[in-house]
């Protein structure tokens, strides 16, 4: 429905669709712009007071009644806002409104003048918990989506840059950017998300990004491996658009998702690069091997207490020493699942005794777990080096994939020995393999198809070179 010229009519329109009368932060302000009845709406708590401040005083000041012919004419010669627009359309009044942008009608204009004065309540630009670096810049995505579009600005000064706006959700209509190099992505892939981004169809983005993830991989729910590279860094998202990648950016979520995603990607870090290629190349292959250890050290070990005739004498020592009460297969499925209890009970526990419970807990638990009979000392040790090590890599998801992995490989090797073993790691390598990117390419790209220059630059850390989209 468009607005009409008479103020009153206009004000009932807007009433009906804003909610103003029942809602008490929907603010409906009655002016008089050079002796013409106008009305201002805006959300209390989502508008720059100083702004709006100036805004009003500037417009009882008009006293030119050629100014008053139109809106657009009102807004070129009146306006002293540099962020504003006319508008007719009321559904999309009201949606600029519930965002944050004052509309202002006044009495013969058949257009509301929209003065995007928004500021949102958000944090400091601090350098996130999980994406934390030695070197390199500290700062970090926030909940607001125009200063993380800012951030990676700031880092990309380049007019090939594009941020293509979307809103998604009928009853949230959040805010989402599609960011990339003009030239350097490709071109389907972009192409391919812009047609999913306005037509997905969903009444809100509940859980932010993670809703929106859901929605571009719903079929795909089944594999635990991410599909996505998430990060709360403007610098690597910035790295990442260079690069030919694609960058979503959500309202009100402080991660970016990157796009296309293998599972090199999902394990690089930014400390990387902030260290010589010497130190970046050391630190990404240890992560590698801890990452790939974590996944087997529990079915080997397992395996070999399977077959401890076949340990050579310098090996004997891995086997256990106190007697086992409960079957070790089952140790270590307890184990799995009591680290997560842990987890889960340090993340509710208040900030000033988090790392005091966990310590004691930690050292208490063990030793009684040890003492009670119920577990060995060789799975605590094992389980605990699991624990730890699945923090040298930056993907929650990642490790989580890694552990349901390492379950299955449990399960096979306990039911078949050796052949369970080989058995398991063919379905883990199923499992991985089909877990497609949303371009279609391998996962395990560039080992899978097989690309030595790609897989080169991917496990070892080599110096940049200057075009960085080759």
């Amino acid at each position: 429905m468009a607005l009409c010229s008479e103020i009153k009519s206009n004000e009932m329109i807007m009433e009906q669709t804003l909610g103003d009368k029942n809602s008490f932060d929907i603010i409906s302000r009655a002016l008089v712009i050079n002796g013409k009845k106008a009305r201002l709406y805006f959300v209390d708590g989502l508008v720059k007071d100083s702004v709006m401040e100036k805004v009003m005083e500037f417009l009882y000041s008009v006293k030119d009644e050629s100014f008053m012919q139109s809106a657009d004419t009102f807004l070129k010669c009146c306006m002293p806002y540099i962020e504003a627009e006319t508008q007719e359309d009321e559904a999309k009044i009201a949606t600029a409104v519930l965002s944050g942008v004052s509309a202002l009608l006044i009495d013969g204009f058949t257009q509301a003048i929209l003065i995007d004065g928004r500021s949102y309540p958000q944090r400091d630009t601090a350098e996130p918990e999980k994406d934390k670096v030695l070197r390199g810049s500290h700062d970090g995505f926030v909940e607001t989506l125009i200063s993380n579009t800012a951030l990676v600005r700031r880092r990309i000064r380049s007019p090939q840059l594009r941020v293509t706006p979307f809103v998604i959700g009928k009853s949230s209509k959040t805010d989402v950017a599609l960011l990339y190099m003009d030239g350097r992505a490709d071109e389907r892939l972009v192409k391919k998300l812009e047609k999913s981004l306005s037509e997905l169809a969903c009444d809100s983005l509940t859980m932010n990004q993670q809703s929106l993830v859901e929605l571009l991989f719903g079929k795909r729910w089944y594999n635990p491996f991410p599909k996505i590279k998430y990060t709360e860094r403007p610098d690597s998202a910035a790295s990442a658009i260079l690069e030919g990648n694609i960058i979503i950016l959500v309202d009100n979520s402080p991660s970016a998702l990157v796009l296309p995603t293998s599972i090199f990607d999902v394990m690089e870090e930014a400390d990387d690069y902030y260290f010589s290629p010497i130190t970046g190349t050391y630190l990404r292959l240890a992560r590698y091997v801890v990452t790939f250890s974590t996944l087997i050290i529990t079915p080997l070990w397992l395996l070999t207490l399977k077959y401890p005739d076949a340990l050579p004498a310098a090996l004997q020592f891995v086997l256990p020493k106190d007697p086992v009460n409960v079957p070790i297969f089952w140790q270590l499925i307890i184990l799995e699942i009591a680290i997560d209890g842990l987890r889960l009970a340090s993340l509710n526990t208040p900030s000033s005794l988090s790392t005091a419970l966990s310590i004691i807990g930690a050292i208490a638990l063990s030793d009684f777990a040890v003492s009670s009979g119920w577990f060995c000392s060789e799975a605590i040790l094992y389980m605990a080096f699991v624990a730890v090590a699945n923090y040298s890599q930056p993907s929650y998801e990642l490790s989580y994939a890694l552990k349901f992995m390492r379950v299955i490989l449990l399960i096979t090797t306990q039911l078949f020995g050796i052949f369970g073993f080989i058995g398991g790691f063919i379905i883990v390598f199923v499992i991985t393999i089909t877990n497609k990117t949303i371009s279609g390419k391998s996962y395990l790209y560039p080992l899978i198809p097989f690309n030595a220059k790609a897989l080169m630059h991917k496990v070892l850390r080599l110096k940049k070179t200057q075009d960085s989209s080759k």
